[in-house]
């Protein structure tokens, strides 16, 4: 057992794999319990898919350096949540509704400019589905920062963000700046993305924001606790998965997801099972 799970750590790409799969999970728990309490999860998947446009020009603007990559996607991540909540509020355009319009447009200008490399079937498909055992200790800094940034802000804000995600009328009467906290929480949401787009990709990347938080949500209401089981419970499938992609040479983006969707099934089922039994016994 000890060798198995040494072996592994013999290589630095897997290490440094290791710790980007915890941060990102860490990172991505924390502001997916507001994207799970505010009903959220369609425009965490729409932001992802909406980045592609930035990183096709930061591959043609940078010629395939990645440092490029990361900073035209965190800047169309950040103007693309801006637009969302920007139509949605002043036009008579439902939210979902504008969500799906940026989403199409955004992915498809991102298909069209991508077309246009053509080596992009092995330059930028990692950043489909993620490439966590490519990551370099420069990636590990860069995302280590803005990470740690994106922790600061939700610790400065925490109460502010607590009333806007369980009671926005309490938020109002409060006379909070209930549109600039949506909107620094978006752009959050974003800056989490773009943080996760080497580990899972542009294609699972909602799965990180949404599955270990639902996981802890089902085990409690209260939003430190939650937080907490959620980075636990993000950080082990992360860590879980790159084993499992070592030993049976897997994509690790996958792994990493179909760990922390079976975390999710065993404590949907155990609940369950534990209301059954409740119900049962009053009965």
């Amino acid at each position: 057992m000890i060798e198995t799970l040494l072996a592994p750590l013999q290589y630095a790409f897997m290490v440094r794999g290791m710790v980007a799969a915890v941060l990102v999970g860490v990172v991505c728990a924390v502001l997916g319990t507001y994207v799970v309490l505010r009903g959220m999860a369609f425009f965490g998947d729409a932001l992802a898919h909406a980045i592609l446009p930035g990183v096709a020009v930061g591959y043609l603007v940078g010629g395939g350096a990645r440092e490029p990559l990361f900073w035209w996607a965190a800047g169309t991540a950040v103007v693309s949540s801006l637009g969302i909540g920007a139509m949605a509020r002043s036009a008579r355009i439902k939210e979902d509704t504008a969500i799906g319009i940026i989403f199409a447009g955004m992915f498809a200008l991102g298909i069209a400019l991508i077309s246009t490399v053509q080596s992009y079937t092995v330059d930028l498909t990692h950043f489909l589905f993620g490439d966590v055992l490519g990551v370099r200790t420069t990636d590990l800094l860069l995302s280590g920062g803005l990470g740690v940034l994106i922790i600061l802000v939700v610790i400065a804000l925490y109460k502010e963000f607590m009333v806007l995600s369980f009671d926005p009328v309490l938020a109002r009467t409060l006379r909070l700046p209930t549109r600039l906290l949506d909107n620094l929480l978006i752009v959050l949401i974003a800056l989490a993305i773009v943080v996760s787009l080497q580990t899972v990709g542009v294609a699972l990347m909602v799965a990180m924001l949404v599955t270990p938080a639902t996981s802890a949500y089902l085990l409690t209401r209260r939003l430190p606790v939650m937080m907490a089981l959620a980075a636990l419970f993000a950080s082990f499938s992360g860590v879980l998965g790159l084993y499992l992609s070592y030993y049976f040479n897997i994509a690790s983006g996958a792994a990493i997801v179909l760990t922390a969707t079976a975390i999710f099934a065993l404590i949907w089922a155990g609940t369950a099972l534990r209301r059954r039994i409740a119900g049962a016994s009053a009965g």
